[in-house]
């Protein structure tokens, strides 16, 4: 099977980092508002934090909640796709951030994906001050 290829999900990329931080001062900041627009887009009235409550950005995108887990993890559908933005301790003062999409339909929309949460995930650190 080829890379990013699975057999339930379709194809998936997933992008990871390990930052100089604790992990509860990252996921406040992913789930901030600034945080949410740097890797979803504004959300509208911000990101709903209820299992199955649907949300939509300023570009349009809609979607849903899927699970969310304070301090942990956020986990949501983005068009026929699914993202899950996931933060765990590494350390006293060291956390892994994750940005992980899968169902997506080709190995091209795969390299595009990976693209985007590479700039995702250096917008993130230059947020952060990392």
């Amino acid at each position: 099977m080829p890379t990013g290829l699975t057999r339930d999900a379709g194809w998936e990329i997933g992008v990871s980092k390990t930052l100089p931080l604790p992990a509860a001062v990252v996921w406040d900041f992913i789930a901030s508002p600034e945080g949410v627009a740097l890797w979803l887009g504004a959300a509208k009235g911000g990101l709903p934090t209820e299992k199955g409550a649907p949300y939509e950005t300023a570009d349009g995108v809609r979607g849903e909640v899927r699970g969310y887990r304070p301090g942990d993890r956020v986990r949501l559908t983005y068009g026929a796709t699914t993202v899950q933005v996931a933060v765990s301790p590494a350390g006293p003062q060291k956390a892994v951030l994750r940005f992980h999409q899968e169902r997506l339909a080709s190995p091209e929309e795969r390299e595009r994906r990976r693209a985007h949460w590479q700039d995702v995930m250096r917008r993130v650190t230059e947020a952060l001050g990392r």
